[in-house]
């Protein structure tokens, strides 16, 4: 492979002919040969965006030449479209607080603006990295502002895909408003309830969450670019400083705003940490969901058998006819790497030191990896599980009725004690409760149906109570007086 040499400050170093890049990224490829995912292609695309803004400041304020800014300008146009993914080769895990990704976009743009301007690739003296594509930057303004960027549009999805879910929930709410089932308290039988309902609550839960990721897209929007180094904003003009907020607004059409103490912005990164945590939050409801529709689709023979999930895939290798519930099974292990991944955004947050977080690349990998996982996994959920759930309404129908919990309805009419009896005779047995309170004539056909009726004993008030003289009294005396 034809080579050519490039110098730093370490010394030289030989660089594929055909590649983009320089030696600062050719070190850091060396470096952290981790063997792992590299940089996020979103976050290089806002660093990008941030150097085209860079240069058109620069250009206006005429510290960079028309022509070269012009190239710097559609370099970076060209990475931002994905015509040079393969050239930013740095892995995710790196030292330098994020210095090694934001070279590697430098070093990438420079080299494309150099032939954009008749040169040769390493020819620095045309178009430099630092000098040039980095004029009046730095790392620490950049990757920050650039995290912030990519962030807050990859919330938007996931509070789209949020958004999705939910009306899918409240859909199966309605449709299934009229199953009535056993429902549940520590795994024991506890109450009688719609199956509707168990997924109107599932639905309430995620309409929260939807709204945390919404509303947490303002945390974001305070940027120290032009901040610099620790925030002082040294090696950047004041022009500078107040044109590149408004450029960077007019490019991402975000509602940004330039920090009024950057110095916090570019030490400080809680917000990270507050972000995380909402999508922790979210991925722990999507992780007690998914854990229930497991159970309820148990079986088909051997467990709830309740609701059945849409077949994806076959199950077993060694049992045929095994089906598993693999698209909740995914939106577990996703949900579970969500809060793995907040760990890591707290640990790496909270060891910043003085004026700089070094962890920043840890912090971005983590929080961009939640963000992308929540939002596919969410969709896959919604579309190859949720929609697809259908109801089996004699299993629930049975489950409820060889319960004892319709002794609960009782208890206003019979007392508890006999209520509880009829529930010990009725399990005892194996009869339900309605064959208990005609074998023992504890009440007419009539009031059982009336107090067991499956919209009585799902909704608050007493069961039956439309049935009992002192309500029939109200009643009259209320039909006497419209009269």
């Amino acid at each position: 492979m034809d080579c050519r040499i490039e110098k730093d400050n370490i010394g030289e170093g030989e660089i594929p002919e055909n590649s983009y890049y320089g030696i600062n990224t050719k070190r850091a490829q060396e470096n952290f040969a981790l063997g792992s995912k590299n940089v996020n292609l979103k976050l290089i695309y806002e660093i990008t965006l941030i150097k085209k803004a860079a240069a058109m400041v620069n250009k206006e304020l005429k510290q960079l030449s028309e022509d070269k800014a012009n190239a710097i300008i559609q370099a970076s146009e060209e990475v931002i479209k994905g015509r040079f993914d393969q050239e930013f080769v740095v892995s995710a895990f790196q030292g330098g607080a994020g210095t090694s990704t934001n070279m590697n976009v430098n070093e990438v743009i420079a080299n494309r603006a150099i032939e954009i301007l008749g040169g040769t690739k390493g020819d620095y003296d045309v178009v430099h990295p630092i000098n040039d594509v980095n004029m009046s930057q730095s790392t620490n303004d950049v990757y920050p502002t650039a995290l912030r960027i990519t962030a807050i549009h990859m919330l938007r999805k996931l509070s789209n895909s949020l958004a999705q879910l939910q009306e899918a929930l409240q859909g199966k709410e309605n449709d299934f408003s009229d199953v009535i089932k056993l429902g549940r308290t520590e795994l024991m039988d506890a109450l009688p309830m719609m199956l509707g309902q168990e997924f109107g609550a599932y639905a309430k839960a995620i309409e929260r969450d939807r709204w945390r990721v919404y509303k947490v897209e303002e945390r974001l929007r305070q940027i120290n670019l032009g901040g610099t180094a620790i925030g002082t904003g040294v090696n950047a003009s004041n022009k500078y400083i107040f044109m590149i907020t408004d450029t960077i607004q007019e490019l991402t059409g975000l509602g940004l705003a330039r920090s009024d103490y950057p110095m916090d912005i570019t030490q400080n990164n809680d917000v990270f940490v507050e972000v995380s945590g909402l999508l922790k939050a979210c991925s722990t409801n999507l992780l007690k969901i998914s854990n229930d529709l497991r159970l309820l689709s148990s079986g088909p023979r051997g467990g709830f058998g309740e609701i059945e999930l849409p077949q994806m895939q076959v199950g077993s290798t060694l049992m045929p006819g095994k089906v598993n519930p693999v698209i909740p099974e995914m939106i577990g292990q996703l949900a579970m790497r969500v809060m793995a991944n907040d760990y890591a955004i707290t640990m790496a947050a909270s060891s910043g030191q003085l004026e700089l977080n070094a962890f920043m690349p840890l912090i971005a990998e983590s929080l961009l990896e939640s963000l992308e996982l929540l939002d596919k996994g969410i969709i896959i959920f919604r579309e190859k599980c949720i929609e697809g759930i259908v109801p089996n309404k004699d299993k629930c129908q049975a489950t409820l009725e060889k319960s004892a919990v319709l002794a609960t309805a009782l208890v206003h009419h019979i007392g508890y004690d006999q209520a509880a009896q009829i529930a010990r005779k009725a399990l005892r047995e194996d009869k339900t409760i309605r064959e208990v309170l005609k074998e023992d004539d504890v009440l007419s056909d009539c009031r059982i149906n009336e107090i067991l009726n499956p919209f009585e004993v799902t909704k608050p008030g007493i069961p039956g109570s439309i049935g009992m003289p002192e309500v029939s009294e109200i009643l009259r005396r209320d039909l006497h007086e419209l009269k």
